[in-house]
């Protein structure tokens, strides 16, 4: 298995370079409709830095070149002002709770990428995080270009350096949650995926008819868990990724890091033959307090979307 990974990743890695922007104009006329993208942006709370990223993904990609077609933020509830930020950049912002409304919604990105899957038009979707800094537009036209030029790719996976911080030696160590669990996880369990460089990346494009079909978990599961559903359901070869560089982002603490992590073994467990687990699992963190160590118990939330193709919504738009 990992020498099939390793044959993978010689044939199915790729840099941005590697398909410059008038070869994918190219390929998105011969496409027609079925060369349309979206990009959607889940944010909560990322005033700092979403419209940046909306700028000049709409100026590079937009206006100086027609690649995008449509530019989404999903907005997850945010109390700052991400929405008025990203409409004021020139983005369509779209509240979670606003889509499908019968349906009460849950916290978790994996929850707005599943929703999104109705708000967004294209038969290409482009997943990036709305907290990166020194962003670059060839994060977006690098993880589609494969997708518009390679008919049997049917996910692409953006890799690049984490840098941590600010350190002059950081440049590796970002990433902590992806080497410590889902770098082991993948190994042991999948190790067709061992050549993955970013499983748990939050950018990555993919065609419409690949994620309805998939179940999406609700929390920060989501994108290993649509990895190895995508492996199972389209195998290996739909797979591809392509280095973008470097990205920067805002880091997280230890405990929510081990929160993360909790989510993340949670959905792998569930993808292992013969699992039974519960839909809820609660994780207890300490903090000291005056007293000495004080527990705090989190709830992890391991439920898991059906595959959009299955809400009746959804079925009834794709049909008309």
């Amino acid at each position: 298995m990992l020498e099939e990974a390793e044959e993978w990743l010689s044939r199915r890695s790729w840099t941005a370079a590697d398909r410059p922007l008038p070869r994918l104009l190219n390929a998105k006329r011969a496409a027609g409709a079925a060369g349309s993208i979206s990009v959607v942006l889940p944010a909560l709370n990322e005033e700092a830095t979403v419209g940046t990223i909306v700028e000049a993904l709409r100026r590079d990609l937009m206006e100086r070149v027609p690649l995008i077609d449509e530019l989404l933020v999903v907005d997850s509830g945010s109390t700052d002002r991400t929405s008025e930020a990203a409409a004021a950049a020139g983005a369509k912002v779209v509240h979670r709770d606003e889509i499908l409304p019968r349906m009460p919604t849950v916290p978790g990105k994996g929850e707005v990428l599943w929703r999104s899957l109705m708000a967004a038009s294209g038969e290409i979707i482009c997943y990036v995080d709305a907290d990166l800094r020194e962003f670059d537009s060839t994060f977006v036209s690098g993880i589609v270009g494969p997708l518009l030029t390679e008919p049997d790719v049917h996910l692409v996976k953006a890799m690049y350096d984490r840098p941590l911080g600010d350190k002059p030696n950081g440049a590796h160590q970002g990433g902590r949650v992806t080497e410590l669990v889902a770098r082991p996880l993948l190994n042991l369990h999948w190790p067709q995926l061992a050549g993955v460089v970013q499983p748990l990346g939050g950018e990555y494009a993919a065609r419409r008819s690949l994620l309805e079909r998939l179940p999406f978990p609700v929390g920060y599961g989501v994108e290993l868990g649509l990895l190895i559903d995508t492996l199972h359901t389209a195998g290996l070869d739909a797979l591809a990724q392509v280095d973008v560089g470097v990205r920067k982002h805002r880091h997280q603490d230890g405990q929510a890091l081990g929160r993360m992590a909790a989510a993340i073994m949670r959905t792998a467990q569930c993808r292992l033959p013969g699992s039974v687990l519960p839909m809820q699992v609660d994780m207890t963190q300490f903090d000291r307090g005056e007293g000495g160590f004080e527990p705090r118990t989190h709830l992890i939330n391991a439920e898991e979307r059906p595959p959009m193709s299955t809400i009746p919504e959804y079925a009834a738009r794709q049909a008309a």
